[in-house]
Order: C-alpha cells, then sequence, then structure tokens
C-alpha cells in the first residue's frame, strides 16, 4: 500500500549567496495511513519549516513531497489550493476559530464550500462533535468557550472532512494541562475509531507521548526515531525523555 506521506530528500534554503541557512538537511521518511507521528527538536531545527512544506504553506528548495499518491513539490498554485482544501486539516496552537460564526457553523463550513446536503452536514458534523464531546458547545461562539473546547473545535473542523493528512502545530500551546489531556485524548479517538492520519509537531514530552511514533530532528536533520510499540503512554514518555537526556541540557532548552 502506498504511504498516505512519502518526504523523499527534501532540503529548505533560506537566504541569498554568502548567508544561506539550510534549514532542512536531506530529511526522508513516510506516514502510512492511520499513523499518529509526533515530530520534535529544539527550536531552530528545522521541524517547523518540515510542517510548512509538508502543509503546502512553504516551497522546499531540493527533494519531493508526495500526499496521497500526489507531488505537491510540482503542482501549480491554482492546483494546490484546491488539493490543500480537499486532502489536508489543520490545527492551530491559536485555533484560528471565525469569531462571528457558532462552533457548528466553524466545522460545517468547509462541508458547506463543498455544497454537501443539510441533512450530510448535520449528520456529519453531529457525529464528529459526540467523539470530541463537544456537542454542548456547538451553538456557541468562540468567546463563549473554554481554550480546550476551542481546540477541540478546531479539530473538529480539521476531520469533518475525511482529510488524508491532518498537520497539527502545537495544537497544546496554549492549553492549561486538563484541557491539553482532554485534546490529546480526542487525537487518540480521531486516530483510532476514525483512522486518521495525524502528523503533528510539539515541544513537549507529554504531548508527544500519545503518538505512536515519534521524529526528533537536529539541525534539519532527523537524528532519532523512537516507536511506541507495545509501550503504555508512561512508558513511552519515559523513553522520549532519555532521548533528551541523551541530547544534554535541560528539557525545555532541548525541546
Amino acid at each position: 500500500m502506498e504511504p498516505i506521506l512519502k518526504v523523499d530528500h527534501v532540503e529548505k534554503y533560506y537566504g541569498k549567496k554568502g548567508t544561506i541557512t539550510k534549514a532542512i538537511d536531506h530529511i526522508s521518511f513516510e506516514v502510512e495511513k492511520g499513523d499518529f507521528i509526533g515530530v520534535m527538536g529544539p527550536s531552530g531545527s528545522g521541524k517547523t519549516t518540515l510542517l510548512n512544506c509538508v502543509s503546502t504553506i512553504d516551497n522546499v528548495s531540493t527533494g519531493s513531497i508526495v500526499i496521497n499518491g500526489k507531488d505537491i513539490t510540482r503542482m501549480k498554485a491554482d492546483v494546490l489550493d484546491a488539493f490543500r482544501r480537499e486532502e489536508l486539516g489543520f490545527i492551530f496552537q491559536d485555533f484560528n476559530l471565525l469569531d462571528t460564526l457558532t462552533a457548528y457553523e466553524n466545522i460545517a463550513l468547509a462541508l458547506t464550500i463543498q455544497k454537501r446536503s443539510f441533512v450530510e452536514i448535520k449528520t456529519l458534523v453531529e457525529t464528529v462533535a459526540k467523539k470530541l464531546e463537544i456537542r454542548e458547545v456547538l451553538n456557541k461562539f468562540p468567546y463563549e468557550m473554554s481554550g480546550g473546547q476551542k481546540q477541540r473545535v478546531a479539530a473538529a473542523r480539521a476531520i469533518i472532512t475525511e482529510p488524508s493528512l491532518i498537520l497539527a502545530d502545537e495544537p497544546t500551546g496554549a492549553l492549561d494541562s486538563k484541557s491539553a489531556r482532554m485534546l490529546l485524548e480526542s487525537f487518540e479517538k480521531l486516530n483510532k475509531e476514525m483512522k486518521a492520519t495525524i502528523l503533528m509537531v510539539t515541544h513537549d514530552a507529554f504531548t508527544a507521548s500519545y503518538a505512536e511514533r515519534i521524529l526528533f530532528i537536529k539541525d534539519g536533520k532527523i537524528f532519532n526515531e523512537l516507536v511506541r510499540g507495545e509501550n503504555s503512554r508512561k512508558e513511552f514518555f519515559n523513553r522520549i525523555m532519555e532521548v533528551v537526556t541523551l541530547l544534554g541540557g535541560d528539557v525545555n532548552r532541548v525541546l
């Protein structure tokens, strides 16, 4: 079976001649359907640049990125816009909900653009809202919701069109510990029950421990990889911390 995401010898340079910075240095990896992948690394390691390239926000300098069999590095702008809408779901640290729309309307917007029927939209929204435990806020506006509720609404919005790949950028960064745990448990449900494929960038080892596989990036390269396997989440967290210890320095600085 072809992987959902294939990153092949990707490089990304910034700057001009004489002041060139290599943000990504020959990175290659694959993500299979149903995977939940975490990406970690020090500040400036290239993890955010990598996510930006996969999400089509930025362009690679060399190499290729193939999503669901389509090479996004060769797409023209108009085709890329349509591809982004249809194939990718996004979850941001700052929620990015539309303040003038209710939770229901925020989640349903992409389906409305696709001209789905009212009945289909209602069924899909209620189904995902039940899984993420946000039915009680569907008629509320973002200012009436907690940070955790807003982020779960954002997760529902990301999954509602059944995209090939969900990209999460520091999704727990603006949340308290209780809200973060609820969101991460929601991610597990999306991954296990709805077979959502998730690529998540995080600096936080606790957040990363909910993933099934972790890619550690340093100086633009993948320098380590952990697979959870049969480990409990706590055991996986301890393994993540062992990598941090090998890197040296305090956790907050390294991750």
